[in-house]
């Protein structure tokens, strides 16, 4: 019993031994902590690799992180932004403004006299062609020319005398119907020559061409050379294609849920891969009445306010059709990070620390996005702010992994 009472006395004394050094060893813990939490502060420094204070859901840099990292600041802005709707489709121009050259007979290509690209005007010479058939036509004209000059005379000569009644009656039918059908055949002759561009009054002076001139109908471009010298081309086939520039516009399509949205008057901002560091504007001036099956869409079409750079026909575009203006709260898209459904900024607010150095604190706020126009989202504040506050307007994605970073420090 005495030694059983013995150990007990022992191990009670061993007990208070333990608790008082460990009671020593905490105090001495907690005074190296705050002395290391101080020198943090004094370096401008955080205590997770000189990025972050010890308080939850804040990050913390120095002057010399926020310069290293371009960090901006500023107090949310008032913009006009725009509601809008998406539309892609083509350059375009208008049909008049294009044209596809061909000749009304058969014949050969003697000469080209533009290339593709060359700039060309109305009436311009684009090539010649000629062939024994066009050859043939004017000299079947001017035979038949000559005989109605001849049947024309005979004709008046003839209804004087049957108007006298001296004439047959017959005989002047038979010379009227000759003088007709010739003068018929002579007006076909010269719809086909003038068609041609060949000059009737100097073919009834017996000047016969050898070749023909193929003319541009407008002016414009050469978008297309589809012959070779030496090539017989048949009639109506396209020689070359004509296109004017100068009226080009988008022509878009515009989604079934988004037709009662767009109307004519209405804004367009739009860019081409040819332009793509700029942004074109337009205006809608015409809205399609018919409506396509595939997709489900209509056409409109907008003339283009600035035309700047290499715009060319069939050139893809993607535009967004301005529908509302508002002044709202902005801020740009950069400096607006979406974590699940929450949509975070980060407020920003400088203190000097003991070494009176700068130090930046960013704390996450949550807010509701709007409008989205030019790179500027419109922001919706949850929570009150206080007057002048300031937020980084940049390098969300930045901030957001030093917090997360921060964090899992913090559950270890």
């Amino acid at each position: 019993m005495k030694t059983i009472n013995k150990v007990l006395i022992a191990l009670t004394c061993i007990s208070y031994l333990l608790a008082g050094c460990g009671q020593h060893n905490h105090d001495e813990h907690s005074h190296s902590e705050e002395h290391g939490h101080e020198h943090a502060e004094e370096d401008g420094h955080s205590h997770a690799e000189g990025h972050h204070h010890n308080e939850e859901h804040v990050v913390y840099f120095s002057q010399q992180q926020f310069d290293a990292f371009e960090i901006e600041v500023d107090t949310l802005p008032l913009r006009n932004l725009s509601s809008y709707v998406e539309a892609n489709g083509r350059l375009e121009v208008p049909p008049q403004n294009e044209a596809s050259v061909t000749t009304t007979i058969g014949a050969n290509i003697v000469s080209i006299e533009v290339i593709e690209g060359d700039k060309v005007a109305k009436g311009q010479v684009l090539a010649k062609i000629s062939h024994p058939d066009l050859i043939e036509l004017q000299t079947d004209y001017i035979n038949a020319w000559n005989q109605l000059k001849f049947l024309e005379k005979d004709y008046q000569r003839q209804k004087k005398l049957y108007e006298e009644k001296v004439g047959s009656g017959k005989e002047f039918q038979k010379t009227s119907a000759d003088y007709l059908s010739t003068k018929g055949m002579v007006n076909g002759y010269e719809a086909q020559l003038k068609l041609l561009g060949l000059s009737i009054d100097k073919l009834k002076e017996s000047e016969v061409y050898e070749q023909v001139l193929v003319t541009s109908p407008i002016n414009g471009y050469i978008r297309a050379v589809e012959v070779k010298l030496g090539q017989y081309v048949q009639p109506q086939k396209a020689l070359f294609e004509v296109v004017n520039i100068d009226h080009i516009h988008a022509d878009l399509m515009v989604y079934e849920k988004d037709i009662s949205k767009v109307k004519e008057g209405q804004k367009v901002k739009f860019s081409v891969e040819s332009e793509s560091d700029s942004e074109l504007e337009a205006v809608i001036y015409s809205v399609g009445r018919a409506f396509e099956e595939d997709p489900k869409a209509i056409h409109l079409h907008a003339e283009i306010e600035n035309k700047e750079g290499v715009l060319l026909p069939g050139m893809y575009v993607e535009g967004r059709i301005l529908t509302d203006d508002a002044m709202v709260l902005a801020i740009p898209e950069e400096a607006v990070v979406r974590e699940g459904d929450q949509f975070i900024v980060f407020t920003a607010e400088m203190h000097k620390n003991k070494a009176d150095m700068p130090v930046w604190k960013f704390t996450p706020m949550e807010v509701r996005v709007g409008v989205k126009d030019q790179g500027w989202l419109e922001v919706k504040l949850v929570s009150p702010l206080k007057e002048g506050a300031q937020f980084a307007m940049n390098n969300a994605y930045y901030l957001i992994s030093e917090l997360k970073k921060e964090e899992a420090e913090h559950s270890h």
